[in-house]
């Protein structure tokens, strides 16, 4: 065969190849989910602050506003938990848990039990829910779930067969788009959704986070979460700020996780002779609880705490009871099983407990308060790259970039000391261990296998 008769072959191969509609089909649909992940992440946000904003403005008017939360609280807890146990198990917690369980999982049925298109829908719906009464929760992990269910979706319309890949990116695309942190979003994926780096998965993560971060950013342009900070450590009181708020939040963020999971566990247990009344008399009480702490605080530790934050991190010193109440207020809204994340509340407690410290011994409180962030972030969810990442970015601060990694790896070694399990992985393994049950029974059955129900 002459050489140019191959030639033109091989071109003409390479022609039909490169234009073949089914070897661009999975990259157009997956660049079409990564887009979709920061639409519906910037729709979520808009209606978890609209949410927030209607709460406060309830328990703020009149003589008596402050004595709604104690009616509001408990019935939203209520209404949020039915509809999750009824319409969307599975839809529970954070969220994080449920990303992290199903890159264990090996069927198709049960990873759709935790990350499907109708958990998209329930998961905003009821975390939404849960911010307009008042509860302690955030929208960043509720996000990571959602993000990954879009991107399994995109998967499987595309006929993508990465199913653990899928679901990485579509994690990280969820946090850089909830947050406007594409490089938070990606050291996420790597140090806590997998604990490992995977070279097949890094283009689909980096690939996703920058369409989903290019979608968000052209609907709500380019911002900080936080806005800008300036400050850095002036001064030896900073650095001795800077290693108690290391250490001190390490360890108030492990003893957080450790109860979490403590408290997780016996209630699955209480609960299971009949799980439905059981926790709803749960949700019911933490709810109460919720209501009543946020009433003897001022409404302070209601919803994310992100004004509060603001404040200490433009030098205004807040109350000790401040962060911890809203401690308390995020231990129950965990617990209770609804909906909703702990990111955002957890930054909260972090900037409080920093904030303290530094007007205790006369440090600078807005630094105080970005490494109180980085040490009990780093101590909850024990991933000091991504608190130290993630802060950096949602601050704009690069004066601080030491103290708050020298605050974020304190807290890690502190947090691993007193609390050798991370949270996120803890409260998946209750999610891992439903579906393999669920399996055996049906195996046991001879029947086809369903799709594994809640864990809780």
């Amino acid at each position: 065969m002459p050489i140019s008769y191959r030639k033109s072959k091989i071109r003409r191969r390479s022609r039909v190849i490169g234009w073949s509609w089914r070897l661009w089909k999975p990259r157009i649909v997956f660049w079409l989910g990564a887009i979709a992940i920061g639409v519906v992440s910037v729709g979520f946000a808009a209606a978890a602050d609209e949410a927030q904003r209607l709460f406060r403005s309830l328990t703020r008017s009149g003589h008596y506003g402050y004595l709604i939360p104690l009616a509001l609280t408990p019935a939203g807890f209520l209404v949020s938990a039915i509809l999750s146990m009824r319409l969307f198990p599975n839809a529970q917690g954070s969220g994080i848990p449920q990303a992290i369980a199903a890159r264990h999982l090996d069927h198709t049925e049960a990873r759709a039990a935790l990350l499907s298109p109708r958990l998209v829908v329930g998961k905003i719906l009821l975390t939404v829910v849960g911010l307009f009464s008042g509860a302690s929760i955030g929208r960043e992990g509720p996000t990571v779930q959602v993000g990954a269910a879009i991107m399994l979706a995109s998967g499987r319309i595309g006929g993508m067969a990465q199913a653990r890949g899928l679901i990485l990116a579509g994690s990280a695309a969820g946090i850089a788009a909830a947050f406007n942190t594409p490089l938070a979003g990606i050291v996420f994926a790597i140090e806590e959704m997998s604990r490992t780096f995977q070279s097949r998965a890094n283009g689909l993560v980096l690939t996703a986070v920058i369409l989903s971060g290019l979608a968000a950013m052209g609907m709500v342009g380019s911002y900080t979460y936080f806005g800008e900070s300036i400050v850095s450590a002036a001064s030896p009181l900073d650095w001795v700020a800077v290693v108690l708020c290391g250490i001190v939040g390490g360890a108030l963020g492990a003893g957080f996780s450790r109860m979490a999971l403590a408290a997780s566990r016996r209630i699955r247990v209480w609960a299971h002779p009949d799980p439905f009344r059981r926790m709803l008399a749960v949700a019911a009480v933490c709810g109460f609880a919720v209501a009543v702490i946020g009433v003897l605080a001022g409404g302070s530790t209601f919803g994310t705490g992100y004004e509060e934050s603001q404040s200490v991190l433009v030098g205004e010193p807040l109350s000790p009871l401040f962060f911890i109440g809203k401690l308390g207020a995020t231990f129950l809204s965990m617990v209770s099983g609804i909906p909703g994340g702990i990111f955002a509340p957890s930054l909260s407690i972090g900037v409080g407990l920093g904030g303290t410290i530094g007007s205790l011994i006369g440090a600078s409180i807005a630094l105080s308060g970005i490494v109180g962030m980085a040490g009990y972030f780093a101590g909850v969810v024990q991933a000091p790259m991504t608190a130290f990442v993630i802060i950096i970015e949602m601050t704009g601060n690069h004066e601080a970039v030491l103290p708050i990694m020298a605050a974020a790896m304190l807290g890690y070694i502190t947090s691993r000391l007193v609390s050798p399990e991370p949270l996120y992985h803890g409260l998946s393994r209750a999610f891992i261990a439903q579906a393999i049950r669920q399996r055996r029974n049906v195996a046991r059955a001879g029947e086809p296998v369903p799709a594994a129900p809640s864990a809780q």
